[in-house]
């Protein structure tokens, strides 16, 4: 499998497309004004600790204050105990230094956490802690390797997890991109120790440059970019922590637009649509609701099985690829209730959510599939960290005041 990053500049945005021997699987849009927050550090101040939420509310400059669950406030290094409350740990006023998990969606402000890691394409650097890990993606033989050589680099000092584009890689590798983070945390330390809280500590890279540093694996295959001072900033970044691969960055300079070219323009619109056409004539379609988003599995004009349950399996099973390209295509996350066309055959639903399964598994974001339902109703989680690209590209519609929505004329912000 050969994957290939296409990364254009243009209208006060970035946006990305992540193919797949050639099918496009991921697409990604970053305005300018409204960068995504994920991965930032702040020194913050606690506004309010709730006792009966076991969290704290935290000033991080941002016109919604940051969420700081018990949970991400403990020391590293002890254990998570049960009978830890949140305020024995904070108290309003305190400053504390912590960064952001998840992105403000929905009304939400960021929520935070005070274990603070700094993530590098073969490894994740955690400077306050001192367990070395690695990637669960990894086969066990090469675990066990890479766990040895983050213990041995970390030296009982930091915390490393070696990633899933660390296969293979060997200590040189490793320890260049150790002493690449090891500068970036202590201009992280030299920051903290003089900004006035609240205030930006640290700030993660753009879209351009974490696509490249996280959606490309073992399968490089090359990165397209259409603006001059981005290609630049890939190049330098890489040459830092990966020669051996800057040759693969390109710099277009054709006279369409990169996107049009490669028609991935069309992949945007498609990507808003709720009804998604399978090849052997079936289709799925997707609802959001405030909880969930639906997927509901039709077999349409799809009638070339032998018999009926043929139809339905083969449907299905085509069904379960799709959905996951979608996924991770619109980067739906949240739960997702998947129904499939009823099967009478056990065997055949295990077979579907086999399917499911492994599909899943090529998925870079976490999610977990429930066992399949009698009624044919499949319920399954995906981690997000960042608002999908429906809220990024659409608005609520004004004339329904919010059951429907519209495109955007500007990408729509995150709610901070």
């Amino acid at each position: 499998m050969e994957q290939t990053v296409f990364i254009s500049r243009g209208s006060g945005e970035t946006r990305v497309a992540l193919q797949e021997d050639g099918r496009v699987v991921g697409l990604y849009v970053e305005p300018d004004e409204h960068p995504c927050l994920v991965g930032n550090i702040y020194k913050g101040r606690v506004e309010r600790v709730l006792a009966g939420m076991d969290a704290a509310f935290v000033d991080i400059g941002l016109e919604r204050n940051g969420f700081l669950p018990v949970d991400e406030v403990i020391p590293p290094g002890e254990p998570r105990k049960g009978d830890r409350k949140i305020s024995s740990l904070l108290k309003g006023g305190k400053e504390v230094l912590v960064q952001v998990t998840r992105d403000a969606m929905g009304g939400k402000g960021p929520r935070l956490t005070t274990h603070l890691h700094l993530v590098g394409r073969y490894m994740v650097f955690s400077p306050l802690t001192s367990a070395p890990g690695a990637s669960r993606r990894l086969d066990d033989a090469e675990r066990v390797r890479l766990r040895g050589l983050c213990a041995e680099l970390g030296g009982g000092e930091a915390g490393l997890i070696a990633r899933t584009a660390a296969e293979g890689a060997g200590e040189v590798t490793l320890s260049r991109e150790l002493r690449f983070l090891r500068r970036l945390w202590a201009r992280v330390e030299q920051g903290a120790a003089t900004a006035s809280a609240p205030a930006l500590v640290f700030g993660e890279h753009g879209l351009a440059l974490r696509a490249v540093r996280d959606l490309f694996g073992p399968e490089f295959g090359k990165v397209v970019v259409d603006d001059a001072g981005l290609y630049r900033g890939l190049i330098n970044y890489l040459r830092a922590i990966a020669p051996g691969v800057r040759d693969l960055v390109e710099l277009y300079q054709g006279g369409a637009s990169l996107f049009e070219k490669h028609g991935l323009e069309e992949e945007f619109e498609r990507a808003l649509g709720r009804r998604v056409e399978l090849h052997s004539g079936g289709h799925i379609v997707i609802d959001h609701t405030e909880a969930m988003t639906v997927i509901d599995v039709n077999s349409g004009s799809y009638v070339r099985g032998r018999h009926l349950e043929d139809t339905v399996l083969k449907t299905n099973i085509e069904a379960c690829g799709e959905i996951v390209r979608q996924l991770r295509l619109r980067d739906i996350g949240g739960i997702i209730v998947i129904d499939f066309i009823d099967m009478a055959v056990e065997s055949n639903r295990e077979a579907v959510l086999a399917t499911l399964k492994a599909e899943s598994a090529r998925d870079r974001t976490k999610s977990y599939v429930v066992e399949i339902s009698p009624l044919g109703l499949v319920e399954m989680t995906r981690h997000n960290t960042a608002p999908a690209l429906r809220e990024m590209l659409t608005e609520p519609c004004p004339t329904c005041l919010g059951e429907g929505r519209v495109r955007a004329k500007h990408p729509a912000p995150p709610l901070e």
